[in-house]
């Protein structure tokens, strides 16, 4: 089985979107809407939305299930407060779940939380644990910058973040740290804030002790880890310097990278620095790169052609593919495990 661990709903109906334009318009008077209520998208918008796209490419390009979560760039969790956020984060935690229900051998979900800048992470809990029960999903996507670019909130190191990470020992759920739209003009948003993020999540686990305090807390870190591979000796000797243990012993039984890496050399790259059992295969497919690479004449974000050429054993490519999913994401083994896979 070939498990796709990022994927988010990029392709939903204009509904959703001009839903959220009119939320957005109206944050200074909500009493003029819109309401929950007044988003209507049927069944058959979904199924349209999803076989002509993410599952059209799925067979085509031979991956059997995706991790499915709200697009990240639609969070924006710097938008509105905590309301704004909540409402928005159910509605795309509940279309996502109607996804998985439509294509259950297909899709299965994960959650986004209504984080916003100055909030109690606590506040998340109520729809972590929805999504969670109520849903069946797997995951979560933890914003480590709900600001949208200018890094307001805590290390994920810092005590503030402790009780979504008490839930997620709680439930057996991994998050993807991935961060939303950036609305400081210093920093696009997928090709500089997103691999930022990627970067500096692992860099404020590394010079910290915080798996000493949850040692089986699990993190994702999405698109090859931003410049964490590309760089490992640097990071090998920064934790040397500040004392710390062998990254392996440190991070590695607690960090995961995903394979969101859009060219040949950088899947090479990241197979070699960093050990198999911490990589898991994802595209994010018809995300942030969406085109033909003229060199190959193939789409970048098909990276499972990317793997099948690195140069792998027949039993890493598995544990890529589909055992590091299944032991990091808990649930879905189980919930695999229940449909006899």
């Amino acid at each position: 089985m070939v498990i796709d661990c990022h994927g988010h709903y990029t392709t939903a109906p204009k509904a959703l979107e001009n839903w959220r334009n009119a939320q957005i318009a109206n944050l200074n008077t909500p009493e003029l809407g819109p309401r929950v209520s007044d988003l209507k998208i049927s069944d058959d918008e979904l199924r349209e939305s999803i076989e002509t796209n993410q599952l059209r490419l799925m067979r085509e390009r031979g991956s059997d299930l995706t991790i499915f979560s709200p697009r990240a760039s639609f969070m924006a969790h710097h938008i509105g407060d905590f309301e704004t956020s909540a409402t928005w984060a159910a509605i795309c935690n509940e279309l996502c779940w109607r996804v998985s229900q439509l294509f259950p051998d297909h899709f299965i979900g994960a959650a986004m939380l209504p984080q916003s800048p100055g909030a109690d992470p606590r506040t998340c809990i109520p729809e972590l644990e929805r999504c969670v029960k109520e849903y069946g999903m797997v995951g979560i996507n933890l914003n480590p910058d709900p600001s949208g670019g200018h890094w307001t909130s805590p290390p994920l190191s810092d005590r503030h973040w402790y009780p979504i990470y008490e839930k997620m020992i709680e439930y057996d759920i991994p998050a993807m740290i991935h961060v939303s739209t950036s609305c400081n003009p210093c920093f696009h948003t997928t090709g500089s804030h997103y691999l930022n993020a990627d970067t500096t999540a692992f860099m404020q686990c590394l010079t910290s002790d915080l798996f000493k305090d949850f040692p089986t807390l699990k993190f994702l870190i999405p698109h090859g880890g931003g410049a964490v591979p590309y760089h490992w000796g640097r990071f090998r000797g920064l934790a040397q310097e500040m004392k710390k243990p062998l990254l392996q012993d440190h991070l590695l039984n607690n960090i995961y990278f995903d394979t969101c890496v859009y060219h040949q050399p950088g899947i090479d790259l990241l197979t070699k620095a960093i050990p198999t059992k911490n990589v898991l295969f994802a595209s994010e497919m018809i995300g942030a790169v969406r085109g033909i690479d003229p060199e190959t004449g193939h789409y970048y974000d098909d990276t499972k052609r990317y793997i099948e050429a690195a140069a792998l054993s027949g039993e890493d490519r598995f544990q890529i593919f589909e055992g590091n999913a299944r032991r990091v994401f808990a649930r879905l083994d189980a919930a695999l495990t229940l449909k006899g896979f």
